[in-house]
């Protein structure tokens, strides 16, 4: 059982109030002996004049007045002269209905949909998040809290079986992955763009450079000087025809790459898309590439290669975490503050986080209202009540007390009326 709730009465001017309580009533309670003894004395000395008569009867009212309000007051917290008479310390015996009575109050009237929603909207939740991440020093105690959590998630994730879910999944995804619709749309969005053409004329420009050096011309000579008869080989043919076709070839290269709307590239355009087609279309080229695809995934170079990928990455984690390199919590930073930058500049975006975030609230508030309740009821019923009495007693009896002299006062005039009107009659 949750052991009664205790309260501190060591809050600045509980000393002073306590103390001014013990005044006021010690006063009250003078002034309830006063009446009672101004009463005395006054019926003693009715029969030396008539007027004591009339301070007789105000004493004695406002006796029963102060009287009946110092009941009212102590039964409000306590029994009065310790008798068991019903319907006092009326706070104690009812805790736990004032308990139940609190939470549902709670609920019904502070927890309701349109008030809560209400009062959701008026905070700029976006404005908030914004300038909290702009803060240099926040956004550094959040990188570094983000890191010392990320080496416990990675272990957590090992251990859990999480990574190899996740591996299991990814393969089966890139399994089902069709490439050859996927490489022929790519290709074709290239030509599109005629990015096709800077292949093209890259590839002249080297085939122009190979055909001018030295060795492809010493190389390309000797098939032809092997070809030729011995008469023309005589003549050095061979030489002749090697550089006229190496002229003739970079004549070629050259007036293709000057002009982009050779024919030549028209044909070289028809025979990429003809093969773009063919790729997406031609079941022995999409039985190629889905081939390809399964022996690269089944590489165990590959598998090694994620391991250590994946340990590398763990271990700058680590040492991240640790503070042997301060690199991931800069960047993290960095982007935390970007964000708060990007969002403080975005009125939409913080609109939007903050419709998310009322409904989020909103509907959870409506989910948890009622054990809202249950805890507020179980709290004050767990209170112990001599302590929560003795505190509002220090914060309010100074006020409660003053009822004892409104008592006094109101009771002794309207004996002294009675009093006066029981007199006239008598002379009448």
């Amino acid at each position: 059982m949750t052991p009664p709730a205790t309260f501190s009465f060591d809050s600045p001017g509980d000393a002073e109030r306590a103390a001014e309580l013990r005044r006021v009533k010690a006063l009250a309670t003078l002034v309830l002996a006063s009446t009672l003894a101004l009463f005395v004395v006054a019926k003693w000395l009715v029969p030396v004049h008539p007027v004591f008569g009339f301070i007789a009867a105000f004493a004695e009212a406002a006796t029963i007045g102060g009287l009946a309000d110092w009941y009212a007051v102590v039964a409000l917290f306590k029994r009065p002269l310790g008798l068991p008479i019903p319907h006092t310390a009326i706070i104690q015996s009812n805790q736990a209905r004032i308990a139940d009575k609190l939470g549902e109050f709670i609920q019904v009237h502070f927890l309701e949909a349109g008030p809560v929603e209400a009062k959701l909207k008026e905070i700029d939740f976006g404005s908030f998040v914004a300038d909290w991440l702009r803060d240099r020093k926040r956004s550094d105690d959040l990188a570094r809290f983000a890191l010392r959590l990320l080496p416990e998630a990675v272990s957590a994730t090992e251990s859990s079986g999480l990574m190899t879910f996740i591996i299991r999944r990814m393969s089966s995804q890139l399994q089902a992955i069709d490439l050859a619709p996927l490489a022929a749309g790519t290709l074709r969005g290239f030509v599109a763009e005629g990015r096709h053409q800077i292949l093209f004329d890259d590839l002249l420009r080297v085939m122009h450079e190979t055909l001018n050096q030295t060795e492809t011309m010493a190389m390309i000579r000797e098939k032809v000087r092997a070809e030729l008869p011995t008469l023309l080989r005589l003549y050095r043919a061979d030489k002749f025809l090697v550089n006229k076709i190496v002229a003739s070839a970079t004549a070629f290269f050259n007036e293709v790459r000057s002009d982009p709307k050779h024919p030549f590239r028209g044909e070289f355009d028809r025979m990429v898309l003809s093969f773009v087609d063919r790729l997406g279309s031609d079941r022995a080229y999409i039985d190629r590439i889905d081939g390809l695809k399964r022996d690269l995934l089944a590489r165990p170079e590959l598998a090694d290669l994620a391991r250590t990928v994946w340990a590398n990455t763990r271990s700058f984690i680590e040492r991240s975490a640790s503070g042997e390199t301060q690199v991931l919590q800069h960047h993290l930073a960095g982007m935390f503050v970007a964000a708060g930058e990007a969002l403080a500049g975005d009125a939409e975006l913080r609109g939007e986080i903050n419709k998310g975030l009322v409904a989020v609230l909103r509907s959870f508030v409506a989910d948890q209202k009622s054990g809202v309740s249950t805890f507020i009821s179980d709290q004050v019923k767990a209170w112990d009540m001599a302590q929560l009495i003795s505190l509002i007693e220090i914060n309010i009896g100074r006020d409660l007390q003053y009822i004892r002299f409104n008592g006094s006062l109101i009771g002794g005039l309207a004996g002294l009326a009675l009093y006066s009107v029981e007199f006239l009659l008598r002379w009448l």
